[in-house]
């Protein structure tokens, strides 16, 4: 079952990583040009006309952008944080409920393995995916930037595990969500939402003291890549949130897959 699923989602993966890869590619060969001569400083001090709670909320108070590295600090993982989330949402909302869309689902149910055994060995393929995802731009990066500059490795091989945290929370609650329903096409709209709607309460949440509550519905929260920067270090709790919160869903996902009606 495990080397089924790992074949048969293997295609997606190269297609969301290497898109990645190349995309990051580019933007590290052509930056040096768009700071060069001075202008990343010029960059900076545009930077200080704007609101201090929005830099605040991009990590641009902690980091400039005169360099890939503080870019990457800031715009970088904003960008690193949204694609490894909408691809491990997609990931989760699909990876069992294909198996109804595309009638493959009577074929599984001939086996001789339980919805159990079918849910968590697509759970495992899933994270092996996430983690190997989050371990190959993180190592490129470090590779990219100490070619072209000196960053600080330790700050920089922390800053890249963030992202997998609410990557596989995402995951998670994606499988959750299509416990419920029998189409795929309703949980791709659902589950992009749910990604952008939840970057959008992080972003907001960094706004002020009013709206400081908001972080506490996005899970882009558990990424704490400003107290990576400022601190050099992971969170414990933001760590072990996370896989309360992966492990509590899992539960939950395969409680509700035990008691649907598969068509």
């Amino acid at each position: 079952m495990v080397k089924r699923e790992l074949k048969v989602n293997l295609r997606g993966f190269l297609i969301w990583t290497g898109t990645m890869l190349v995309t990051l590619l580019l933007i590290y060969l052509v930056y040096p040009s768009i700071v060069s001569d001075g202008k990343g400083n010029k960059v900076n001090e545009m930077l200080e006309a704007f609101p201090p709670d929005l830099l605040k909320a991009f990590n641009m108070d902690l980091a400039g952008l005169d360099t890939a590295y503080g870019w990457l600090k800031s715009e970088g993982f904003t960008f690193l944080y949204l694609i490894i989330g909408i691809y491990s949402c997609l990931l989760g909302s699909n990876i069992v409920l294909k198996e109804e869309s595309e009638k493959t689902i009577e074929y599984l149910a001939a086996l001789p393995i339980t919805r159990r055994r079918v849910v968590l060995d697509k759970v495992l393929v899933s994270v092996i995916y996430i983690v190997s995802m989050v371990a190959i731009l993180g190592i490129f990066n470090v590779a990219a930037l100490n070619i072209s500059e000196q960053p600080d490795n330790k700050q920089l091989l922390l800053l890249s595990l963030t992202p997998l945290f609410p990557g596989i929370v995402l995951f998670a609650l994606g499988l959750f969500i299509s416990t419920f329903t029998h189409k795929t096409k309703k949980m791709l709209g659902i589950s992009i939402g749910l990604v952008f709607a939840m970057y959008i309460l992080g972003v907001i949440s960094e706004m002020g003291e009013q709206v400081k509550a908001l972080r506490y519905l996005s899970v882009f929260t558990l990424a704490d890549s400003r107290g990576v920067i400022t601190n050099t270090e992971l969170k414990p709790a933001c760590v072990i949130v996370s896989l309360i919160l992966f492990a509590g869903l899992i539960i939950l996902s395969l409680v509700r897959y035990q008691k649907k009606e598969l068509v």
